[in-house]
């Protein structure tokens, strides 16, 4: 009896933990580390191999994030760049909702909007 109490309770804790979970949406910061660090550097300059790889990978910085829109940034994110010899699309490895946090990660950042370094 004690067991099926056990297992009855936990149920109950991971059927109220599931929502709180899944409202929290997707990780930002872990998706652009195992999905855009390689090229886009931890801090959001590339690395020599990168740059040597992909002549126009970009740096996020400030000058970066001047007049572009986080739609024109899911965009890129979608389609890729150069038909995908600049930058892959992640429209096959990434949901929208992924996409999004990837951008309002990058944004936040390191738009220089004074987000501390990771």
């Amino acid at each position: 009896m004690h067991v099926i109490t056990r297992l009855l309770g936990c149920a109950a804790l991971l059927a109220c933990a599931a929502p709180t979970l899944a409202a929290q949406g997707p990780d930002g910061p872990a998706l652009y580390r195992e999905h855009c660090k390689e090229c886009h550097g931890a801090a959001g300059r590339p690395p020599k191999t990168a740059v040597a790889k992909y002549k126009d990978v970009k740096t996020f910085d400030a000058a970066f994030f001047t007049g572009r829109s986080d739609d024109s940034l899911l965009a890129v994110l979608k389609r890729g760049v150069k038909d995908g010899k600049e930058m892959k699309s992640f429209k096959e490895k990434l949901s929208p909702e992924e996409m999004a946090a990837v951008v309002k990660y990058v944004r936040t950042r390191f738009s220089g909007g004074g987000a501390a370094d990771q």
